[in-house]
């Protein structure tokens, strides 16, 4: 469907349909009471995957690390192994079969998560695991980055109309069209991108953050930053460059054994990785430059204003030599100097005075 004459027709502002939008706001997207997009929050994921290692109990201590880090979901992955990979690829099968948890745990540890006030979210690998998520009710589904060419059940999934949060890993942009035209003719259910490297870990040159924003503009949906790099540096460099969701993998221990507790934050890490991201957006403001608040008294402090370097008696006129510009700046401005010269004291004046405007006929 997509090919390169698709992203060129993208960039023209005649284009139609909801992926074609260059100008104006990119709508947000409503997941429960969150908002993803539209001048909110970063929306934070704690990316739990299967670091519980396939044991309930371990998920549970992984929802409770995601809260009190304050991230506003926690994640884990939901699969049939038996519909996901080859019996002829055993090895991958034996384990991921090791890591798959119960059906009936995912329903547990939603309630865990709304008791414990996160939100919860679950990729799902395979439509049954898709059909299941939605009847424990599930807000959103995740994506993963494998199955972005997956059409058939990118279908399936958008027919349920709820949130979808797409990951783009190893696509070209006319793939991830492809995929947003799929999405968008089988339930049209609103969509929010991760930009993502499918590499664990990823290395900082291969992350190329600026697609965020190339996304953005062309295809007018909120993106974010699926982040598999070490540490939390790119994620902070991610929200500091308008990432509007992010997730990242966490673990309790990145001793134990398993495919991705190694690339993975431990709860410290996830508690600072919040924290930064939330002050780094609460550092971008607004754009317009002004003294905040707390300059205002600093300011009349460390700037300068004029003041008299002789004595100066009622009656004589101001001129340039009578200045001197010292601190405090309580008064004129030293940026006036020029618009008072020639102009009368009013009364006398002794040296070192701070000239006020009063001062001056």
């Amino acid at each position: 469907m997509a090919n390169l004459r698709t992203h060129h027709l993208l960039l023209s502002p005649r284009r139609g349909g909801r992926w074609g939008h260059t100008r104006g706001k990119v709508p947000p997207v409503r997941v429960e009471d969150r908002q993803i997009g539209g001048g909110a929050r970063c929306f934070v994921i704690a990316e739990a995957g299967v670091n519980h290692n396939g044991r309930a109990s371990l998920a549970h201590r992984l929802v409770d690390t995601a809260a009190d880090a304050g991230a506003d979901a926690v994640k884990f992955q939901t699969f049939d192994p038996e519909r996901v990979i080859s019996r002829r690829d055993e090895s991958q099968l034996a384990m991921v079969r090791e890591l798959a948890l119960p059906l009936d745990v995912f329903a547990q540890l939603r309630a865990h998560a709304i008791e414990r006030r996160i939100m919860f979210l679950s990729t799902p690998f395979d439509e049954g695991s898709a059909d299941f998520l939605d009847s424990i009710g599930v807000p959103a589904f995740k994506i993963p980055s494998g199955e972005i060419t997956n059409m058939a059940f990118l279908a399936h999934v958008a027919r349920k109309g709820k949130p979808m949060l797409v990951s783009t890993g190893m696509s070209t942009l006319p793939e991830v069209v492809d995929a947003l035209e799929t999405i968008r003719a089988a339930g049209n259910p609103p969509v929010a991108l991760f930009h993502c490297v499918t590499n664990y870990p990823a290395a900082p040159e291969e992350c190329n953050l600026r697609a965020m924003a190339t996304m953005r503009s062309l295809l007018h949906v909120p993106v974010g930053w699926s982040d598999h790099s070490q540490g939390i540096s790119l994620s902070i460099a991610a929200v500091a460059m308008g990432a509007e969701l992010l997730e990242k993998h966490f673990t309790l221990d990145r001793s134990l054994p398993g495919p991705d507790h190694q690339a993975s934050l431990e709860p410290a890490e996830l508690r600072t990785l919040v924290t930064d991201a939330r002050a780094t957006e609460a550092a971008l403001g607004d754009g317009f430059k002004a003294p905040v608040q707390s300059e205002r008294a600093i300011a009349l402090a460390v700037r300068r204003s004029l003041h008299a370097t002789r004595d100066i008696a009622a009656g004589e006129i101001l001129q340039l030599s009578d200045l001197v510009l010292l601190r405090p700046g309580s008064g004129i401005p030293a940026a006036q100097a020029g618009q008072l010269l020639g102009r009368r004291f009013r009364e006398s004046v002794p040296a070192g005075s701070l000239l006020r405007e009063a001062d001056l006929e």
